[in-house]
């Protein structure tokens, strides 16, 4: 007996050409060209829009804070945790964590304020006071 080296009747090899997978390799790229870009672009506003809408969050838990201790807090700490009063009715902030800003740092507390009774602010992509676009800081009191 001669040992078949044609595959059965009915049978097909399933297998891709290299010159397939090449034209495969070359639309996804093409398309991962056009795409990325915007999505990177989406990614930083996304970014930008998160800081300015948890550094409203913060200022608002300052506010709370205020109108049981008739002071605002020295530290963002205090949100989260009694400085010591009996008046404090916290945590201000829910889940009591505070945040990072979506760049992995801690938002900055100033009291008194230069711009307001406080000051809340995140440097943004750059991590350096000023900066434009991407880089602008997220305050609040613009």
């Amino acid at each position: 007996m001669k040992p078949r080296t044609e595959p059965a009747a009915g049978r097909r090899r399933s297998c891709f050409s290299l010159i397939e997978i090449l034209i495969v390799v070359v639309i996804i790229g093409m398309i991962l060209g056009l795409v990325g870009p915007n999505v990177v672009k989406k990614l930083k506003k996304a970014q930008t829009g998160t800081a300015k809408s948890q550094v409203l969050l913060l200022a608002n838990a300052c506010k709370d804070y205020y109108l049981d201790m008739s002071e605002y807090p020295s530290k963002l700490e205090n949100l989260i945790q009694n400085p010591g009063t009996q008046k404090w009715d916290g945590p201000y902030l829910d889940p009591p964590k505070l945040p990072l800003d979506p760049w992995g740092e801690p938002y900055h507390y100033d009291v008194p304020g230069q711009h307001s009774a406080f000051d809340i602010y995140s440097y943004g992509t750059d991590k350096a006071p000023g900066g434009e676009g991407d880089a602008a800081d997220a305050n609040s009191w613009d």
